[in-house]
């Protein structure tokens, strides 16, 4: 194994001695787009070195991948097959060489039949053959799918302005591209020179200008931004005119192929943008303006100082202010002041203002000019300006002097005082107030007081100086300690004096003094001087409470009802004073205690000086139903009462109490005053209560429910409860009204003794189906039940107190109740029909009902046979007739089945007794189909035969009587007799047919009545509920009785005797 492997080694050794050819082309695969420039780089090594190498190319298609398809080669002129033959000759197709050993297979516009699989061929120089000679690569050709679209305009811009344009670029290729977009720039006057490039996003997504726009887009004069998924906006400002010529837009599409190396498929441009841009005038021109020139000092001052130029907002300004040759302030272009040395405390003061008002105006304003700011203004203007080589040039120009005068100050001030009120009420505010016009500089006031006429001697309250300190004279200092006296400065020309309390020595004339005075020098170092002095009076008049003082009291409800609400009104007088308050005490006296020993008002409840509320020992409503309330300025006070009762009936009184507060805190009593008697009546409400009373009428079936509403329309409160006593009138002329029932308001039943005696207690039954309805229901009526019902309703209300009392009572309508028994509507089938049956056969007889009075009818059945005369004769002996009325034949019972489903127990007694011989045989199939069948007919059953029903129902005490009776139609009945013949012989003779007639049938008959059994048994359960219901004999049966005769052809009959049934 180890010899194996140094053996393999020494050969690869020995092989890499010897050069082998290679031959490598351009990797695969390479994506272009149809239309575009394609190129294969094609290199070979390892050759004999000195010989130049040849090169050969071919394509397969992919869908012959094995048929070869020569395009060009360098050494053969004629290689290219027919397809590629006129593209090689017209130089669409061509191979340039590199070098000795590498060339470059260009395909000028590449067509999508060219996508397949190229292969670079090399033929050998070396006289043998060691390596390879060609290699492949596929190429596969796509849509040109870019497109690059911006409005062909032509705009014209002046210098300084923007320039916005728009370039769409979209392309829909499925393979991962990168696109790149530039904006170029096209001399229009020399149409060799290149464009210039100004802005260009990579497909590196690289931001690059270029060259001479290098620093203008790191100013941001120059941007190129992508607003959206294919728009793409360049955006110039501070156009210059070297920005005028031919604006396009250039896109490529790239995709990066395997070897990493990015390739641009496509390129195209757009329409291309004129601009024209008009160069701007550089010049500039200065105007100071001012509102006037002169002034008094303290007033301000403004100097305007405007820049006429164009497009100043790109260019740079200095604005200087000088004030007879000394600078005052230097405003740079970035808008920042920088003052001279003689201004920086005025400045700092709040008495200079310099600031750039817009783009071309500055402002100088001097608060408080002084005498010595009287002179010369001027304005100068500086403009820099940038050369193209990057230097700086400096252009200023001044304005023309403005000469601006100050007078000295003079007092102009004017002095009103004014008061809230010339009258006050002891306790109220005097407030006034001093108003200052036509002020120059700072104020100070002094408030003084004398008698109305002013020959007194004034007495000084207060003063405030100027600068804002308040100082009280020493006659008022302890009031204005406490708060009653208060001197404000409500602004730079208002003063006022407010007096708190008053008190009825604070009437008099009331004098406002106001000094105006004027600064000199600067801080810190200034003096004050006083430039005027005037003064103003009012006259204010001090009311005492105590005159005026008076205390009434009304009521606009003096009468109320149980439940209802009333209010009371203390009104004091005057308004309410916080200095002087007033307490109010509400008294009262239950009705009918006037007179009494201990007739004494008890206090309620107590209004307090403070504001709070104290309670007395009487409290009315339990102290829940009662409110109190006072207004805000506390002259209405208010006791007010809800839900009245008997114990709040009586007289109410107020008291009230003045009290002033001094300015210490303590408090004097001033005054005290009561007011008038209120009388006050509560009674109980009016009745509202109604019930409806219509008359109306019911006709009800025995056995039925009857049910009678008692409607109550209204009622005298929400709240209000009701008993409800039912009451029966039997005839017209009866004495007097007998009473069902009553329900107490508190849902109790309590029967009448009519309701025991009639025995109705037990189906009788009083609903409440809502608070206002209420219904009297008659379970199984009875006819004994019709008469005349009404219902009385009273109407109970509780008093606040709780208790409860009868307000009022209504009747109702009239109910005229009538019980009848259902109404007959038996029908009998009434058909006639012949029937003729031979000797010894079956007489069927049917009786059928379609129609009954009630579903729980039970019927008696009889079947009546009429015979002639002649055929009586031939009876036997012992056997009864029954005479028909008026006919002149004979009728006779035949079959009798009662209600109660007893054999014979019906209207009529048959002649033949029911019996396990008994010829007759009943059924009833269904609750209304009867039949009766007469076997062995003899020639003495023909006849006319007819059945007779009678419906019986049940009352509610459980007793049956009979409602209806009813005939069915005759049914004529012949019987043939029978000769003596001889099929009995015949019969017997043949013993075949003797056994097929009698001895065959016999199982035959024996299955068929096991299935009739099983048939009837299941089925009894059904018919169990039926049968039950309508009396039906069919739960009677024992067994079948099966007759069968040997002498006779008839088949035997399955039938059911009265004998058979229990």
């Amino acid at each position: 194994m180890a010899t194996g492997v140094l053996l393999v080694a020494f050969t690869l050794l020995a092989g890499a001695a010897v050069a082998q050819r290679v031959v490598t082309v351009q990797s695969g695969p390479l994506v272009r787009t149809e239309g575009s420039h394609v190129t294969i780089w094609c290199n070979v090594t390892g050759y004999k070195d000195g010989v130049e190498q040849d090169f050969e190319w071919s394509m397969y298609l992919a869908s012959a991948a094995d048929r070869e398809i020569r395009i060009v080669s360098t050494a053969q002129p004629n290689y290219a097959y027919a397809v590629y033959a006129q593209r090689v000759n017209s130089k669409d197709i061509y191979v340039e060489r590199l070098s000795r050993d590498s060339a470059l297979l260009h395909i000028t516009k590449v067509q999508a039949k060219d996508q397949g699989l190229f292969e670079c061929y090399t033929p050998n120089t070396d006289g043998r053959y060691l390596g390879s000679y060609s290699a492949r690569t596929n190429l596969t050709v796509i849509a040109d799918s870019l497109t690059v679209t911006a409005p062909a305009q032509t705009l014209s811009k002046v210098e300084g302005d923007t320039l916005q344009l728009t370039c769409e670029v979209s392309r829909t290729t499925m393979q991962h591209t990168h696109l790149s977009v530039g904006w170029y720039l096209k001399a229009p006057d020399d149409t060799t020179a290149p464009p210039q490039e100004l802005l260009t996003l990579s497909k590196d997504f690289v931001l690059r200008s270029g060259g001479p726009y290098r620093q203008r887009m790191a100013a941001g004069d120059l941007r190129l931004d992508k607003t959206s998924a294919t728009s793409y906006r360049l955006t110039i400002h501070k156009l210059q005119p070297v920005d005028q010529g031919l604006l396009y837009c250039q896109a490529a599409e790239w995709i990066q192929d395997s070897d990493g190396s990015w390739f641009a498929m496509t390129r195209k441009q757009s329409d291309k943008t004129q601009l024209r841009v008009q160069p701007t005038d550089r010049d500039f021109s200065i105007q100071v303006s001012t509102e006037r020139r002169s002034f008094t000092a303290g007033e301000p001052l403004e100097l305007r100082c405007a820049i006429e130029a164009q497009n100043v907002p790109e260019r740079f300004f200095s604005v200087s202010w000088v004030f007879s040759s000394s600078p005052v302030a230097v405003v740079g272009p970035g808008a920042v002041p920088v003052l001279g040395p003689d201004y920086v405390a005025r400045e700092a003061a709040g008495h200079m203002t310099v600031r750039k008002e817009s783009v071309n105006v500055h402002l100088l304003k001097l608060q408080h000019l002084r005498t010595e700011d009287a002179g010369k203004y001027i304005c100068r203007v500086t403009e820099r300006e940038k050369t193209p080589t990057g230097d700086f040039i400096d252009r200023s120009k001044r304005s023309r002097n403005v000469q601006i005068t100050v007078q000295p100050l003079k007092s102009n001030i004017t002095v009103l005082l004014s008061s809230n009120s010339s009258e006050v009420l002891e306790g109220n505010m005097v407030q006034m107030t001093c108003l200052v016009h036509s002020t120059t500089g700072p104020l100070s006031v002094v408030w003084q007081v004398t008698d109305k006429q002013g020959d007194g001697l004034a007495l000084e309250l207060a003063s405030l100086d100027r600068d804002g300190t308040v100082r009280h004279s020493d006659a008022y200092k302890e009031r204005a300690s406490y708060g009653d006296i208060r001197v404000e400065r409500l602004g730079a020309d208002t003063f006022m004096l407010s007096v708190y309390n008053a008190l009825p020595d604070d009437e008099g004339l009331y004098v406002c003094t106001v000094t105006e005075w004027f600064k000199t020098g600067t801080e810190p170092e200034h003096t004050w001087g006083k430039i005027g002095e005037k003064s103003a009076t009012e006259t204010i008049t001090v009311k005492t409470v105590e005159s005026s003082f008076m205390v009434s009291a009304s009521s606009r409800t003096p009468s109320v009802t149980f439940g209802d609400s009333f209010e009371l009104l203390c009104l004091v007088k005057p308004r309410h004073n916080p200095r002087v308050p007033t307490s109010v005490t509400w008294r009262f006296i239950p009705a009918g205690m006037e007179a009494a020993d201990e007739g004494e008002f008890k206090e309620l409840v107590t209004f307090t000086r403070e504001g709070t509320l104290k309670w007395g020992e009487q409290l009315l409503g339990l102290g829940t139903r009662t409110t109190v309330d006072r207004s805000h300025s506390n002259t209405n006070f208010w006791l007010s009462v809800t839900r009245a009762g008997r114990r709040e009936a009586g007289k109410y009184q107020c008291t009230a109490v003045l009290w002033r507060k001094n300015y210490d805190n303590s408090w004097s009593r001033v005054a005290n005053r009561t007011s008038n008697l209120l009388g006050i009546s509560v009674l109980q409400p009016e009745s509202n209560l109604r019930v409806q009373k219509t008359n109306q009428s019911l006709v009800h079936l025995e056995d039925s429910r009857v049910r009678i509403n008692c409607s109550i329309s209204s009622q005298t409160a929400q709240d209000s409860q009701h008993a409800v006593l039912w009451y029966v009138r039997r005839a017209a002329g009866s004495e007097a009204d007998e009473l069902l029932l009553r329900i107490e308001r508190s849902g109790a039943l309590e029967y009448g003794t009519y309701a025991d005696e009639e025995r109705l207690r037990r189906r009788v039954q009083a609903e409440r189906l809502s608070p206002r309805l209420y219904a009297l229901t008659l379970n199984r009526a009875e006819s004994s039940d019709s008469g005349t019902y009404y219902c009385l309703v009273e109407e109970w209300l509780s008093d606040p107190d709780g208790a409860w009392y009868r307000l009022s009572r209504d009747t109702s309508g009239f109910t005229e109740v009538l019980v009848r028994q259902p109404e007959a509507r038996l029908q009998v089938e009434e058909a006639e029909s012949n029937v003729t049956v031979s000797e010894w056969g079956s007489i069927r007889l049917g009786c059928s009902i379609p129609s009954q009075s009630s579903r729980d009818s039970r019927f008696s059945v009889s079947w009546y046979v009429e015979r002639s005369q002649d055929q009586y004769e031939e009876l036997q002996p012992g056997q009864e007739e029954e005479e028909e009325g008026g006919g002149g034949g004979q009728r006779e019972c035949v079959f009798s089945i009662g209600h109660d489903a007893i054999f014979g127990n019906g209207n009529c007694s048959p002649r033949e007794e029911a019996g396990p011989n008994s010829r007759l045989q009943f059924e009833r199939t269904t609750s209304e189909q009867y039949s009766l069948t007469i076997q062995e007919a003899r020639p003495t059953d023909a006849g006319r035969y007819y059945c007779h029903v009678e419906e019986w129902l049940l009352n509610p005490r459980k007793a049956w009587y009979r409602l209806a009776t009813n005939n069915s139609g005759i049914i004529s009945v012949s019987v043939l007799q029978q000769a003596e013949s001889s099929v009995k012989s015949v019969v017997c003779s043949n013993a075949a047919l003797f056994y097929f007639v009698f001895f065959y049938p016999f199982p035959i008959f024996a299955i068929l009545l096991i299935a009739l059994l099983l048939v009837r048994f299941k089925g009894r359960g059904s018919s169990k509920s039926q049968e039950g219901k309508n009396g039906a004999p069919l739960l009677w049966i024992k067994e079948p009785h099966l007759s069968y005769s040997p002498t006779c052809l008839d088949p035997p009959a399955l039938s059911l005797h009265p004998g058979s049934v229990d």
